[in-house]
């Protein structure tokens, strides 16, 4: 079973920023694989936010975070990253990640189970 360990959530005012990260769980190596970012808030479905291709040369981002949260990854750390910029209190959710499909300019999950996820809190 594929799962990821999300972190670096937290609580942060509006217009403040946070980095959230993806390890891959032990023995498997995501290098090959596209990885999305989802969020789910409160009494809300869960949503695509960004996601990456293998090669880095694809990104996909929700209307609602372009321009404002970045995707990355580090191959040699099996990690990927959401850097998030002036947040805002809609942003507020539990952040996910999994290995995705990318479909036009949507992330579709493919085979990863979901993992806990890391909360992000945005508020004054």
């Amino acid at each position: 079973q594929v799962q990821f360990v999300e972190s670096g959530g937290g609580l942060v005012q509006p217009g403040g920023s946070l980095r959230l990260s993806c390890a891959a769980s032990a023995g498997f190596t995501l290098e090959h694989y596209a990885i999305g970012w989802f969020r789910q808030a409160p009494g809300k479905e869960r949503e695509g936010v960004s996601c990456i291709s293998s090669s880095e040369d694809t990104t996909n981002y929700a209307d609602s975070v372009k321009g404002r949260f970045t995707i990355s990854r580090d191959n040699a750390k099996n990690t990927v990253y959401l850097q998030m910029n002036s947040l805002k209190p809609e942003d507020t959710a539990v952040y996910y990640c999994a290995t995705v499909f990318l479909y036009g300019s949507r992330c579709l999950r493919t085979f990863s189970s979901w993992g806990q996820g890391t909360q992000v809190t945005v508020s004054s």
